[in-house]
């Protein structure tokens, strides 16, 4: 006679102001269902649809994969020994991993505002070897202390926020002198596409041109050279085309002759 198997009883996991509920070691949320966050004065957040895109492959390995590849090669200089890293904007934690490899960090605090994604990214904590913590917080105002962290990673977040430079001092406050900023985005070209406008959710009015963006970093009191910068121009950051016309042969885009969709910077808080 096989013994009866009994459903565990729900194990309650807390993630610093949210309490959420894991069976049989899975989050209580559905992965196509998230609720989208309220819209607050301080950040924009996702649709339905683009919570569901940050689960697919395309997201993991063309989007996230590429950016933590490019922001490394960026760095030029030597890394700290096993670094404290802050992942703001974390989202469902699907960078641990990336971030866990590609830097070796002690710890890693991940920090987002939308509750049901960090449900999600305690999931994916449990399968990194690295101390994660996560915090339910606003990139404007880290719950952070002043010089914590080594690197400040951050992955297409700033266009969904509001207040971009008041995330710009918080990550600057949070930074060690000499500590690291890594930051992609997705510049206005982009961002204002039909395609994106129909998809997701974003507040237009402080999109911006990769100059525009250099020119807040700078302003913020970030130091970066040219080698410290690049301007991917990936297919899916294409939205009229996605890239087709160039795969065809049909048309080949150089540097100062296209509007770029991306930047990339690997800058430093001086000492």
């Amino acid at each position: 006679m096989r013994p009866t198997r009994r459903t565990p009883a729900p194990l309650p996991i807390t993630i610093r102001d949210i309490t959420t509920t894991t069976i049989r070691g899975k989050a209580d949320v559905s992965s196509n269902s998230l609720p989208a966050l309220r819209q607050s004065s301080t950040f924009v957040p996702e649709t339905a649809f683009g919570i569901w895109f940050l689960r697919t492959r395309t997201w993991e390995h063309h989007v996230l994969r590429v950016a933590i590849t490019d922001l490394k090669r960026l760095i030029h200089a030597p890394m700290p020994h096993a670094p404290v890293i802050v992942d703001a904007g974390c989202g469902q934690g699907i960078s641990f991993k990336l971030l866990a490899h590609a830097f070796e960090p002690s710890r890693i605090v991940g920090v987002d505002c939308h509750a049901p994604s960090l449900a999600l990214a305690k999931q994916a904590s449990m399968r990194v070897p690295v101390e994660i913590d996560l915090l339910h917080g606003d990139c404007a105002a880290l719950p952070l202390p002043d010089a914590s962290a080594d690197i400040v990673f951050c992955h297409q977040t700033f266009h969904h926020l509001v207040e971009q430079e008041r995330a710009l001092e918080s990550f600057r406050r949070v930074l060690k002198p000499g500590g690291l900023l890594l930051f992609a985005e997705s510049t206005d070209a982009y961002i204002k596409s039909w395609v994106i406008r129909l998809l997701f959710r974003h507040p237009m009015h402080v999109q911006k041109s990769a100059d525009g963006y250099l020119d807040m970093l700078r302003a913020g009191g970030f130091a970066f050279e040219a080698h410290h910068v690049s301007l991917p121009y990936l297919w899916w950051s294409r939205a009229k085309d996605f890239g087709l016309l160039e795969r065809l042969g049909l048309y080949h885009s150089k540097p100062g002759k296209r509007r770029e969709t991306l930047v990339n910077v690997a800058a430093r808080k001086p000492l």
